[in-house]
């Protein structure tokens, strides 16, 4: 089972690692959108995330880990589609509840479950989230303001207080790798044709030397299961050179308690994997995982 997916133009599309800026910690409500940006949301999603913004008074009763199970779920058997937000030349805030890749799905549920924690959820505020999870410190200033590398993505998040890498409080081990993998891949990537934007992630690049990576090996997961929340971020680590995760989903416990995975599969929809680490031992080059868990805003 081939799962080397992402952002990555139509080859990897996604892996992240991050840069060092302090900030204070925030939440969405103080997060709004940093610029006039252009936004592809269908009418269709738009409509269909009104309509689920209705059952607010239902879905905030839930405790936080089960209310984004709860949203992971509603989105089961979507369509898997790659590439979505490389659909343009100019960076542009991607909206979607019918189409996902994997990092899209997970930022959508989120997006949805802190939208949930305000006081009047809206449509806005949804898109504001996301963009406050998908651009480094939450502004969305071109393609190079994209959080590409996974790793990025969790520890710019963390900064701002939206998520917490729990890897090295289970047993993380470190991860020694350079994270190069879309300079070294510059024809896989439409926009890196651009020299502005290629000599921007050299330098993202350069700066994400510093970042400390761990992961937890293979072989540890079954030992670490029990610690795991639903709604928990899983990134599957990997031995491709360059890049640190291929593939990310949502912890999804199933009745008989055991940990699977929720994500959107490159199989070809949003699907859930009822083993976490049986999943995990089958994607191509895959060493272990990363887990980041989600913050509550309201705590």
């Amino acid at each position: 089972m081939k799962q080397i997916t992402f952002r990555l133009g139509q080859l990897l599309l996604m892996g992240v690692v991050s840069l060092s800026f302090d900030l204070p910690i925030a939440s969405v409500r103080s997060q709004p959108a940093s610029q006039t940006a252009t936004v592809q949301f269908p009418q269709a999603d738009k409509n269909q995330l009104t309509q689920l913004l209705q059952q607010a008074p239902q879905l905030q009763q839930q405790p936080w880990p089960q209310l984004l199970q709860t949203l992971a779920a509603k989105f089961e058997g979507a369509t898997y589609k790659g590439g979505l937000l490389d659909q343009s030349p100019k960076e542009e805030l991607v909206l979607s509840l019918s189409q996902f890749d994997c990092v899209l799905f997970v930022e959508t549920v989120l997006a949805i479950a802190r939208t949930l924690t305000v006081e009047n959820p809206s449509p806005q505020v949804f898109s504001n989230a996301v963009q406050t999870q998908r651009y480094r410190q939450g502004q969305m200033q071109g393609y190079c303001s994209r959080l590409h590398y996974f790793s990025d993505w969790i520890a710019d998040n963390q900064r701002r207080g939206l998520v917490e890498n729990i890897t090295p409080a289970l047993g993380g081990i470190p991860l020694n790798k350079s994270l190069n993998f879309m300079s070294q891949h510059r024809q896989s990537y439409p926009q890196l044709q651009n020299q502005a934007n290629w000599q921007c992630i050299q330098a993202v690049e350069t700066r994400l030397q510093a970042l400390p990576l761990h992961y937890i090996p293979q072989a540890q997961i079954r030992k670490i299961e029990s610690s795991l929340k639903p709604g928990d971020i899983i990134a599957v680590a990997t031995a491709v050179p360059g890049l640190d995760v291929t593939h990310t989903g949502l912890v999804y416990q199933t009745p008989n308690q055991t940990k699977g995975l929720i994500h959107a599969s490159p199989g070809g929809s949003v699907r859930i994997a009822s083993d976490l680490a049986t999943y995990v031992a089958n994607v191509d080059q895959s060493i272990g995982i990363i887990v980041a868990r989600p913050q509550n805003p309201q705590q």
